[in-house]
């Protein structure tokens, strides 16, 4: 029997609206070391996003480094699989992997090849039991870039639409690929299988204050979960942050540690338990304590400015309370006329209560509505697809969307800049 613990989407060094979470951070992976040791896992699988950004600072690394021994220490014979998300730079998740394999931790950020096939030294790794028996094998499959998908520029050159997308098409290929690969060198044993990636079947989040991309190169946000073959274990995915399956009992999504956004104030963050025996993988969701509350003031419905102050104080925290845990709190104004100045005052009431308010969203009538809602929040410029600006830059010029052979073009552009 081999246990293994599938977490995904960390996003160490990320802020919200400003406010650092590195002590979450901490809190969040200590308790995720504490069920590793309590569970006797064989393994760990991060699913990639293990960083917020591409140029992660000192203490960020430091904390990744840190939960890497930590893990080793509880359970010594302990394999880590590492994979690289569409926040990770590649180069970085890997350039430590000679100093990793002390620590059993296999890191892989792009798609390794070896005359030209698939470099399984790289890609497929066994999982032991304390005892030193193989129970089963990791086939970590990172963030597909461009550069990883065979046969891209020529499925953009046929440019068919009825032929469905060649982004889908080319991510096809790799897994049968690499599957293929995998199956040929341990036959029927138990394969695990990694994505960090959208699959059809996922509970994506739209709203424009999510910290969750649409990633897949060309506009393609999401494959079929048919992608995996019903004969895989496991598929450990990441990129979604809330925990759940995809199509499949056995194709899920870890989730984050905790609330990214105020977007996923209501998921039930944690890890998912995966104990593989002689039958069907047994997944068992595990939650994490949230190491600070996330609050919608009102927790229903909307406030009238009036009574906003009045309702930051209800849920002020205790005084003393070390700053960074205070609570975050999204606020919801009922606001039919002017809203300039709120969001300020609502900031200063919020300060010597020990609150950080992240969010303020004003909700108006039918009539306001009409005469002119407030703009949506912000979109940082990392955050935007180069497909989807693309398209709307496309459309706003000819008023039209860009057709397959339009997409084609940028795409074969895009990979010759990667």
């Amino acid at each position: 029997m081999i246990r293994i613990l599938h977490t995904a989407d960390w996003h160490l060094g990320q802020t919200l609206n400003g406010w650092p979470r590195e002590d979450e951070h901490r809190a969040a992976l200590a308790a995720l070391t504490a069920i590793a040791e309590a569970q006797a896992v064989d393994a760990v699988i991060i699913a990639g996003d293990v960083f917020d950004g591409m140029n992660p600072s000192a203490d960020s690394m430091r904390l990744l480094y840190d939960t890497l021994v930590a893990l080793r220490r509880v359970r010594p014979h302990l394999t880590t699989i590492m994979v690289a998300g569409n926040h990770d730079a590649a180069g970085r998740i890997e350039a430590p992997q000679p100093l990793f394999a002390a620590l059993g931790v296999h890191a892989v950020g792009i798609i390794h090849r070896r005359d030209g096939a698939i470099d399984l030294d790289r890609h497929l790794v066994p999982v032991r039991d304390a005892a030193g028996r193989t129970g089963a094998h990791v086939l970590a499959i990172p963030y597909p870039r461009a550069a990883d998908l065979p046969g891209l520029g020529e499925s953009w050159q046929q440019a068919e639409p009825a032929a469905g997308s060649p982004v889908v098409r080319a991510v096809r290929r790799l897994h049968d690929e690499m599957i293929g690969a995998a199956r040929a060198a341990i036959g029927p044993a138990p394969l695990v299988v990694t994505g960090h990636l959208n699959v059809i079947g996922g509970e994506a989040d739209d709203d424009s204050r999510s910290a969750e991309r649409r990633i897949l190169i060309g506009g393609e946000h999401a494959v079929p979960h048919d992608l995996y073959p019903a004969d895989l274990a496991y598929v450990a995915l990441g990129h979604l942050h809330k925990p759940h399956a995809a199509g499949r009992a056995n194709v899920r999504y870890a989730g984050s540690l905790f609330p990214l956004s105020v977007t996923e104030r209501g998921y039930r963050h944690g890890v998912s338990l995966v104990t593989l025996g002689a039958g069907p993988a047994e997944i068992t969701p595990v939650p994490l304590p949230r190491p600070v509350a996330h609050l919608r003031v009102p927790e229903k419905g909307a406030l009238a400015p009036a009574a906003a102050e009045a309702a930051l104080a209800a849920v002020a925290a205790a005084e003393g309370t070390p700053r960074s845990l205070w609570p975050f709190v999204q606020a919801v104004v009922a606001a039919d006329g002017p809203v300039s100045g709120i969001k300020a005052d609502l900031e200063r009431a919020a300060e010597p209560l020990c609150l950080r308010l992240v969010d303020v969203s004003f909700v108006r009538s039918a009539a306001a509505a009409d005469a002119g809602a407030a703009p949506p929040p912000p979109v940082r410029l990392a955050e935007c697809d180069p497909a989807d600006l693309f398209a709307r830059a496309f459309e706003a010029t000819h008023g039209v969307a860009p057709g397959e052979a339009h997409l084609a073009a940028f795409h074969h552009i895009l990979q010759r800049e990667d």
